[in-house]
């Protein structure tokens, strides 16, 4: 079984094995949007307040999978280059260091949260009106994106050492369970929007158990445990370089999240749940591909640790054809089906009225995601942190920021909708100058 891990990324066709390392991470990504959607869809019987309650508290879920994502992640790179160079021993070190490290960063992350969780949700676009809902929502989220982070951290470790099988079954398990226990506390039990939150606490902390049963079985390449946990300036470092941009990217989606709500919070409550619902429906088509390239991360950082870069060449070409394949067809569903999909989470006719010209607006350049992210995670997984973590920022920092700051002033509400789309096509630009940079590396070496 390790060996046929390892073989996945050293050996036989690049496009199958990218799939099989791929495809679970896929679906696992899927299912942790899931999650939201499916707040969001039961949640929709309870009020346009109920949605937008749901709405303005997600952005807390991003710090966390950020914090999650930056010792994942980082680790993760950097354990698959150790995995090349046949230091395994090492790679123990740093998977349990990542590990703890996580459970403390998002304990901390928790209580800073809740100590300032009026302003918090202020902030990320609550209304008055809107207020009351997202904190009873907020109150247990926050506890419950604790245990998310941890999962998200697991899931990029065992993703690391090839087994992207455990992450499909410990998401998947959570996620069916969400979806089953959601209608039950939010209705049967008549807990509302609080109901929401201990269904995804419940179903987390079923993720969580997962995991722990996974890495104690004494079957993975690398191991987790104290005896291992011997942090030091060094391990922290490699896992930071390369996780910080991660958590960059993390913290700077939550925050563009918190800025369309504010901006469109001008104009009514409608228009929060509109925008909240657009989002939930944009990060589906996204996380697929991030998923995908979960597959690729440790196949790049696997081939580039063992100077097999005619096999790293295949493998980027075959993530750029099969990721703008989707999104290509995702932007095509999008805009043919806008209507009926958003009828799932909204009767109300203001919001519709608005949700279906947002959804189009934010697809617009979606095609160019799988080029963009193809490119930002393959720097990552070559530890080249700087470029990796510029482009990494891009879409939803450093253009899509100033973008959502200035172009409602001018469009209004309209500029609130095809704010990504602008902050795309810059990103594109800049993503063009370093896949011709790489590419020239890699052809000298």
């Amino acid at each position: 079984m390790k060996t046929n891990r390892l073989q996945l990324m050293s050996e036989g066709n690049v496009s199958k094995s990218l799939f099989q390392l791929g495809i679970p991470m896929v679906v696992s990504m899927l299912v942790t949007a899931l999650y939201n959607v499916v707040d969001t869809y039961f949640v929709s019987g309870l009020g346009t307040q109920q949605v937008g309650a749901v709405s303005v508290a997600f952005p807390i879920s991003l710090i966390f999978s950020g914090i999650g994502l930056t010792f994942g992640v980082g680790a993760g790179s950097y354990i698959s280059r150790l995995l090349g160079k046949k230091e395994v021993d090492k790679a123990h070190r740093v998977a349990s260091t990542a590990m703890f490290s996580s459970v403390i960063a998002s304990v901390i992350a928790a209580i800073v949260i809740f100590a300032a969780l009026t302003p918090v949700l202020s902030f990320m676009g609550a209304t008055s009106t809107i207020m009351p809902f997202a904190k009873k929502y907020a109150m247990v989220f926050v506890i419950s994106t604790i245990f998310s982070a941890i999962n998200v951290t697991s899931g990029n470790l065992a993703v690391s050492q090839g087994a992207s099988n455990i992450s499909l079954t410990a998401m998947l398990a959570g996620a069916v369970l969400n979806m089953i226990l959601d209608p039950i506390f939010i209705y049967t039990l008549n807990l509302g929007v609080q109901g929401a939150a201990i269904a995804t606490l419940i179903s987390q902390m079923v993720t969580f158990g997962i995991y722990i049963k996974f890495f104690a079985g004494g079957k993975t390449i690398v191991k987790i445990g104290i005896p291992y946990f011997k942090p030091s300036g060094q391990i922290y470092g490699e896992i930071i370089k390369i996780g910080v941009s991660t958590l960059l990217l993390q913290l700077l989606q939550a925050l563009s999240m918190s800025l369309i709500s504010n901006a469109a919070s001008s104009y009514g409550d409608e228009a929060v749940a509109a925008m909240g619902i657009v989002l939930r429906i944009v990060t589906l088509g996204a996380n697929a591909v991030i998923g995908y390239m979960k597959g690729f991360q440790p196949m790049a950082g696997y081939n580039y640790g063992a100077k097999n870069y005619s096999r790293l060449q295949l493998a980027i070409k075959s993530c750029m054809k099969w990721t703008t394949g989707f999104c290509v067809i995702f932007t095509i569903a999008i805009f043919l089906l806008a209507s009926p999909l958003l009828s799932l989470f909204s009767d109300d006719a203001q919001v519709l009225a608005i949700a279906v010209p947002a959804l189009r607006a934010n697809t617009i350049m979606f095609f160019t995601f799988g080029f963009q992210f193809t490119y930002s995670t393959l720097y990552l997984a070559m530890g080249k942190a700087l470029a990796g973590g510029i482009l990494n920022i891009c879409r939803q920092g450093i253009m899509f920021i100033p973008v959502i700051l200035l172009l409602p002033a001018v469009l209004g509400m309209n500029g609130v909708m095809y704010s990504q789309a602008v902050a795309d096509l810059l990103t594109t630009l800049v993503t063009i100058y370093f896949a011709v940079k790489v590419h020239k590396q890699l052809k000298q070496v």
